[in-house]
């Protein structure tokens, strides 16, 4: 079984819940999207909302993978550059995949959808993104086809005496 990948879907009342359950539930999984556990959805309420902005103003774009149920499993947001020396790449901000469905290759899905999704934009040739390190997602990223292309010590706190490195990645998509 696989998840069913949709770009920019309709924003619906169910899959504005849907991504807020998901954002809360992989946040309190430990999953490294902008939270440390524990976290309510009221919590996590306005960075959707800075998203959903984002996209009404056409600056960032939604994938959604939904599983069989037709429950939200997976999400990306692609977000464009608007500064004009960088938009032939763009940014992925907030990939997750639900818990209940980790260890099902449902992540290297959902980055070969983001590819495909940025391919489909003209002009983009590259996607950059950047990860929490300590949690061993530099390894999958690099599996998926990223490299490392910087790093900044100790840039993400996560709580007192625990600093993690911020991470960034590149692929190219050319």
């Amino acid at each position: 079984m696989s998840l069913t990948f949709t770009l920019d879907p309709a924003v619906t009342p169910e899959l504005r819940d849907g991504v807020l359950g998901l954002w809360t539930d992989v946040s309190n999984a430990g999953g490294s999207v902008g939270f440390v556990p524990p976290v309510t959805p009221e919590a996590v309420r306005p960075e959707l909302v800075k998203h959903l902005v984002a996209m009404a103003e056409g600056r960032t774009r939604l994938l959604v993978g939904h599983d069989a149920d037709g429950r939200v499993a997976a999400t990306a947001f692609l977000t464009l550059n608007t500064h004009r020396l960088m938009t032939h790449w763009l940014w992925l901000y907030t990939v997750m995949v639900h818990p209940r469905h980790q260890g099902q290759g449902y992540g290297r899905d959902l980055l070969a959808a983001a590819a495909d999704a940025a391919r489909g934009i003209e002009g983009i040739e590259a996607i950059r993104l950047t990860c929490r390190g300590g949690l061993g997602l530099e390894r999958f990223y690099a599996s998926c086809g990223y490299k490392e292309v910087g790093r900044v010590p100790d840039a993400i706190r996560v709580a007192p005496g625990d600093d993690r490195d911020d991470v960034i990645l590149l692929l190219t998509l050319r």
